[in-house]
């Protein structure tokens, strides 16, 4: 599942969309078990309701923390605690960046340095589940594109352990003024907090955009409430959908759906010029931060001054993920300084599908282009898997991934003849598959 649409009329927090997670069947052992891996096992306690608001069903979520005098943590050691964590890569990586975000966000607004942060109601105990239990719960269900509509803030006040502080939270205004996110009219809603750091926070770092829904079909919808009442249901929906293609030329479908047109987004372009570092640091700079979330990493030849030859080293990076690729560069590199600039770039239409070959699972790599010809590629790492477990030549491997997705026809799954077409491309069935 690629494709995953955030709508939030009455507002973002993190444990709205946890439970929205759950509601779409997420299992609870998904969140526990990284959480345990953080040593958190006995801290706390999950309490999910099935409720109403406004006459609408949803899931009600709520962290019970079991510690007796809950800590406060500081940045500096909970991102130590993240950083050396047994936690698997991918999720290592989504929970730092969501909460350097959060750190750098509070830093502001508070006047010091990031790892000097308190962490109060953004870092206790509920926001450590609400940002574990989201990443894990969205890479369980494969979301690689995320899309949310224009949340509104709140406005008010609000009573922290800082004491009363405006709305929108100064955190909400600094994490949506750093990653450019909209913030809709609080106007028609009561006083008080609609969006929080956490939610937002989270969104930001996930969300490849804010505004409406593209076309297309919905396959599993979950719904987390919140705990205010309100004059309107309070809740959000997180939608698994499957993206559409509208048909091109069809002038009544012009203004609602462009169809797959190129879309513009903002990046930001990270460089530094490296000439102390040889040519295995420079390489291992550059898989840190592709692993890290970096869009592209890309390096040239370049003469510095006393005629030292260097590297000029440029990673392009969302707008999220900036924090989280800056201490990267701090922790691999050598460079002193590190150069930020946004840029604008058009993209077309993409995605990551995974499709259940007989020889094992392939990721595919697809794109529409604007005229609506879509074109896909398989996956380099997974094909060069599956050729060495199964003692086969890279190209009969490929050859066989691509045969299965024209069969599939774009459902996800193939048909039963597939696995008899082995043959063709010479590998030999399993010895128990039914024929």
């Amino acid at each position: 599942m690629a494709l995953a649409l955030l709508d939030c009329p009455t507002g973002l927090a993190g444990n709205m969309l946890l439970a929205a997670l759950l509601d779409l069947g997420l299992p609870e052992a998904a969140i526990h078990t990284p959480l345990a891996q953080l040593g958190l096992a006995d801290h706390y306690q999950l309490r999910i309701e099935q409720r109403r608001s406004g006459g609408l069903r949803g899931l009600h979520l709520e962290v019970e923390t079991l510690e007796a005098q809950p800590p406060h943590r500081h940045w500096g050691a909970l991102c130590q605690q993240l950083s050396s964590s047994p936690l698997d890569p991918a999720l290592r990586q989504r929970v730092l960046t969501v909460f350097t975000l959060l750190a750098e966000a509070e830093a502001t607004v508070h006047g010091h340095a990031p790892e000097q942060v308190h962490f109060h109601e953004v870092g206790a105990l509920d926001a450590l589940v609400d940002v574990v239990g989201v990443c894990a719960g969205l890479l369980h269900f494969g979301v690689t594109t995320l899309r949310c509509t224009v949340p509104p803030a709140g406005h008010g006040t609000v009573q922290t352990a800082h004491g009363v502080l405006p709305l929108p939270a100064p955190a909400v205004l600094e994490i949506a003024r750093r990653c450019g996110c909209p913030l809709g009219s609080s106007e028609g809603f009561p006083a008080g907090e609609l969006t929080t750091p956490t939610g937002l926070a989270l969104a930001a770092c996930w969300s490849n955009g804010f505004g409406p829904a593209p076309s297309h079909v919905p396959l599993q919808i979950g719904v987390g409430l919140g705990s205010r009442s309100l004059d309107r249901p309070n809740l959000l929906r997180l939608c698994l959908a499957r993206a559409v293609e509208v048909p091109a030329g069809d002038p009544s479908l012009e203004l609602e759906a462009p169809g797959p047109q190129p879309r513009l987004e903002t990046i930001v372009q990270q460089q530094a010029q490296i000439d102390d570092a040889t040519a295995e640091d420079l390489a291992f700079l550059a898989e840190e931060l592709r692993q890290a979330g970096a869009l592209e990493v890309f390096s040239q030849p370049i003469g510095m001054k006393k005629g030292r030859q260097g590297s000029l080293i440029t990673a392009l990076v969302s707008e999220g993920q900036r924090a989280a690729l800056r201490q990267v560069w701090w922790r691999h590199s050598t460079s002193l300084g590190l150069r930020e600039q946004a840029q604008q770039r058009w993209v077309l239409p993409r995605g990551i599908e995974q499709l259940a070959t007989p020889l094992g699972p392939v990721r595919f790599k697809r794109h529409l282009r604007p005229e609506g010809r879509e074109q896909h590629k398989a996956e380099h790492d997974d094909l060069a898997a599956l050729a060495r477990q199964h003692g086969l030549p890279l190209a009969v491997v490929r050859a066989l991934a691509e045969r299965c997705l024209e069969l599939c026809d774009g459902k996800g799954e193939l048909p039963e003849f597939c696995g008899d077409s082995l043959g063709t491309f010479g590998a030999a069935p399993e010895p128990d598959a039914k024929r």
